[in-house]
């Protein structure tokens, strides 16, 4: 019975890890929908919407004491006001990325992301790169270097993204607070320059009372956009370990490279192609020593 209810909980984080990286992975569609207004714009409604999700959420799910103790904590709050601002500028890249066709860029850094995620564990948190790892990052690194040489610019957008999500990562790291009530946090302290720029900037859009319905059914949606694939992946993280649920994180810069290529007709280029398949080899080699890692991990704990 008891190995029974673990293989039903492992099922049930497997699917929730799925949902959440495939929401991830089609959010262009959605996004693609607003080209109508700036990027910085459909951030304002990002943040607006989700900080209302969220409320929701934390009555439902009974977090707000979790909240009440983050923000007793003058530590929680500045490290969550710096991952707030990282955040809010990696959903911006991203929308700016998807509506200004570098949707291929966008997949090549959240395929990066996994790797810098290794570095930056081993430059601030001291910890210790197996020799495979280190050979992976090196892959990455000279796939990276092929694309500056190829057409002299640096892939800034990839390496942006998959910079302020790993240091968001790494920051959030630093405090023990859940993904719900932080997620809530980063977004309130952006609320006041959502609505600030909403107020005095916003676009003929900013008047919700004469857009379409359709318009403003898309506008209020991005709560959930935000929201869904967080609550899969907060569900599927306490199903599965850590080490499992990093298997699933490639669907995401996958499905966004099929967009790119197949629905989108960005252009794929030799020299970008060979960058991606310098990180696809990475990448493999990265989830090979993982996976032995982990089951050595195990075989230690069995015994």
């Amino acid at each position: 019975m008891h190995i029974d209810a673990d293989a039903k909980r492992t099922q049930a984080g497997v699917l929730c890890a799925i949902a959440a990286y495939t929401m991830w992975g089609v959010a262009p569609l959605y996004f693609k929908q607003l080209q109508v207004m700036p990027a910085l714009e459909i951030l304002v409604h990002r943040i607006v919407w989700s900080v209302l999700v969220l409320i929701i959420l934390l009555g439902v799910t009974r977090q707000w004491n979790k909240v009440r103790i983050a923000l007793y904590s003058s530590r929680v709050m500045k490290t969550l006001a710096v991952a707030g601002v990282l955040l809010g500028a990696n959903w911006l890249l991203f929308i700016w990325a998807i509506n200004n066709d570098h949707l291929l860029d966008a997949s090549l850094g959240y395929y990066i992301n996994p790797l810098l995620n290794v570095f930056l564990g081993r430059m601030f948190l001291g910890e210790k790169l197996r020799p495979m790892q280190r050979f992976a990052v090196i892959l990455a690194v000279i796939g990276v270097s092929i694309l500056v040489l190829a057409h002299g610019y640096l892939p800034w957008v990839a390496l942006v993204l998959a910079g302020t999500f790993g240091v968001y990562g790494l920051l959030r790291k630093q405090v023990s607070v859940d993904s719900l009530p932080g997620l809530f946090i980063e977004s309130l302290m952006l609320l006041p320059l959502a609505i600030g720029y909403w107020i005095w900037f916003g676009s003929v859009h900013s008047n919700m009372f004469t857009n379409t319905v359709t318009l403003n059914v898309l506008l209020v949606a991005a709560g959930i956009v935000t929201t869904a694939p967080l609550l899969c992946f907060t569900a599927a993280a306490r199903r599965l370990m850590y080490s499992t649920l990093g298997f699933f994180q490639y669907i995401g810069p996958s499905l966004m490279f099929l967009l790119a290529v197949y629905l989108y007709d960005e252009p794929l280029e030799p020299a970008r192609l060979i960058t991606f398949g310098f990180v696809w080899a990475a990448l493999v080699i990265f989830s090979f020593d993982s996976l032995k890692a982990y089951r050595s991990a195990r075989k230690a704990r069995a015994a």
